[in-house]
């Protein structure tokens, strides 16, 4: 398998990525399965916030495994503190997780639920001096999970995304994304589990302190499928679905989830 190519086929997929990428099988790696008899309620723990310039906002493009979109952080302008964090840390990008039908998506798995989908808010914590720096240390990178579950009234918070996908159909193609506010993706509840983990794509760092949100979001299976509308090949190569690009549960080897909530 050559570095450049992992991906979710069965030749290059998350059973194959340690080969590259040995830190696939640490100890603090993501996603993982939360089971609430497990998990600790935490009244220390108190409420994140996020503020967030639209401004910040710059493009969206399908790089072949995800659709992203791509924030300004060369300051603090759009920053997530508060909840498990010491300090503010910069959002730097968003993506997306998601399955080939609506019972399954999700990277994390509540209770043995999986979710259609899993939207990803990676910020970083500028005191490392950049994103490669926070990479190298266990508190660089603050991710927020939010959940998508399939309902009958499509919410308007993921239309601005979902609009452009035509635009960036194939793999490599790139499209402005301008004035567009990440917060409301969040859902009404601040509810959320934490743990300490890792980016669920190579090479897997285990940097990453999670927030995950326990209520999700409601998207329309038509909403579902314009995502999977999007291919993993390139414009001048067969359509090739873009869809399964999640990696499955790994071990939790002893952590402790922690709930804001009772």
């Amino acid at each position: 398998m050559a570095q450049s190519v992992w991906g979710y086929d069965s030749d290059n997929g998350p059973e194959r990525w340690h080969e590259n990428y040995p830190m696939a099988k640490g100890d603090n790696q993501s996603p993982i399965e939360i089971n609430s008899k497990d998990v600790r309620h935490d009244t220390s723990l108190g409420p994140w916030h996020a503020s967030y310039d639209p401004g910040a906002a710059k493009t969206i493009l399908n790089n072949g495994r995800t659709c992203r979109v791509v924030f300004d952080d060369t300051f603090d302008r759009s920053v997530l503190r508060g909840g498990p964090l010491t300090g503010a840390y910069r959002l730097r990008q968003l993506h997306l997780h998601w399955g080939s039908s609506d019972d399954h998506g999700s990277e994390h798995v509540i209770d043995g639920v999986k979710y259609a989908a899993e939207l990803h808010m990676v910020h970083w914590n500028p005191k490392h001096g950049n994103f490669a720096g926070a990479l190298k240390q266990p508190d660089g990178v603050a991710v927020v999970g939010v959940f998508l579950k399939v309902g009958k009234t499509p919410k308007p918070e993921m239309k601005r995304i979902l609009e452009e996908i035509d635009n960036i159909k194939t793999k490599g193609k790139e499209a402005p994304f301008h004035h567009f506010d990440p917060s409301i993706l969040f859902p009404k509840s601040r509810d959320y589990w934490t743990y300490h983990g890792s980016f669920t794509t190579p090479p897997c760092e285990e940097c990453i302190t999670w927030i995950l949100l326990r209520e999700p979001i409601e998207v329309s299976s038509d909403q579902m499928a314009k995502l999977r509308s999007l291919s993993k090949n390139g414009e001048n190569e067969p359509v090739n679905p873009l869809v399964d690009n999640w990696r499955p549960t790994q071990p939790v080897k002893g952590r402790i989830v922690r709930a804001s909530f009772k």
